[in-house]
């Protein structure tokens, strides 16, 4: 049954980053691509209908793992405790920013706005790729079963490590690497014309920018953390997960190149699947790993809710489950396709009076998203 909810919490946690990863590579690339104000309504109504859902599977695996493993949920969430304040702040101005840049028209308001959703998807980003590479370097958990980290010490691995050294930075570079070409992806899948054709471009230059920074990452995994060995070595089975994530990233690049763009999207979500799955098989079963002591590790065995109340959530979970994908599903296939946004004045309106040309802006009831 351990087993199963460790399953289960990392199949939620690698959802979250599929589906709400999209829209950060979307964030990080938005000042990129745009170059005008229909371009930018345009990138935002792309994500606008599913952001906040997608949001869901963060809050689903945080109380999964609140149930299933508490020890692991209090010893995390008191460690990391700045890291998910900073984590907090960057979610709430990332929303306010997409929520509020269409109250006001003036130049000044729209762009403080797409500074903090650019520079907020692009911390999250690094801040969660960090937070992998702090998974398998491992924390200083004392006998207890808790630790304390610093935001940095002397950016080594180490016994006393920070929460940034240079195995988390290059993991957080590569998690924003990664997500930049799935956004990429996302968005030439949602758009066309020249916006198009810049998020297509986009994609093939970050997909060889993601391939060198997860290739370096995954040669420097081992040496920070041997452990990750152990798995692989009892179990050869593991390396499917490699071997499909590999696959995955040269699919990505060949439909790239070939335009396949919902092949392209699928496929580098099917990547960030298979490189998660592959973390996954090499910490189990431990969930924290101690940097100071290994017996002080917590695992999904001495973290671990009772045996009675896994077995009634399991019911729970399956419900719940099932409304979740449901309402995923339905909202993905409500607003699929591409998004076009008629932003212009007809002739008959150039000469119309300032209140009839008000312009019609992202999230606004009164125009249609497509």
């Amino acid at each position: 049954m351990e087993t199963f909810w460790y399953a289960i919490v990392t199949l939620m946690l690698t959802m979250y980053v599929v589906l709400d990863g999209f829209d950060f590579g979307v964030g990080i690339l938005y000042p990129f691509v745009t170059r005008t104000e229909t371009e930018r309504c345009t990138v935002l109504d792309s994500i606008g209908p599913v952001w906040k859902g997608n949001e869901v599977w963060l809050v689903a695996s945080g109380g999964l793992l609140f149930f299933a493993f508490p020890r692991a949920y209090a010893a995390g969430f008191s460690g990391f405790y700045l890291a998910l304040v900073m984590v907090l702040w960057l979610l709430i101005f990332r929303g306010l920013a997409l929520e509020l840049r269409s109250q006001l028209s003036h130049p000044l308001w729209r762009q403080l706005w797409d500074l903090a959703f650019s520079g907020a998807s692009f911390f999250l980003a690094i801040v969660f790729g960090a937070a992998l590479g702090n998974l398998i370097r491992g924390v200083p958990l004392n006998p207890e079963g808790y630790f304390f980290v610093a935001l940095w010490t002397d950016f080594t691995p180490g016994p006393e490590p920070g929460i940034l050294d240079w195995f988390t930075l290059l993991m957080g570079l590569a998690s924003a690497a990664i997500l930049m070409l799935h956004g990429a992806n996302y968005l030439a899948m949602k758009t066309d014309g020249d916006l198009y054709l810049r998020a297509a471009a986009s994609a093939k230059r970050t997909g060889w920018i993601a391939l060198v920074l997860t290739c370096i990452a995954m040669l420097a995994s081992p040496f920070v953390q041997p452990a990750l060995r152990l798995n692989y070595t009892a179990h050869p089975l593991g390396y499917l997960f490699t071997v499909t994530g590999a696959l995955a990233l040269i699919a990505t690049v060949v439909f790239r190149r070939r335009q396949h763009d919902v092949a392209a999207f699928a496929t580098s979500s099917l990547f960030i699947l298979a490189m998660l799955g592959n973390v996954a098989w090499g910490c189990y079963p431990n969930l924290l790993i101690a940097t100071t002591n290994p017996a002080s590790s917590l695992t999904i065995f001495n973290a671990t809710a009772g045996a009675y109340g896994l077995r009634v959530g399991l019911v729970w979970f399956l419900f719940g489950f099932a409304l979740v994908i449901t309402s995923q599903v339905y909202v993905h296939r409500a607003f699929w396709g591409k998004v076009r946004l008629d932003l212009e004045s007809s002739p008959t309106e150039s000469h119309a009076s300032p209140d009839s040309q008000r312009e019609r802006l992202p999230f606004d009831i009164n125009r249609p998203s497509r």
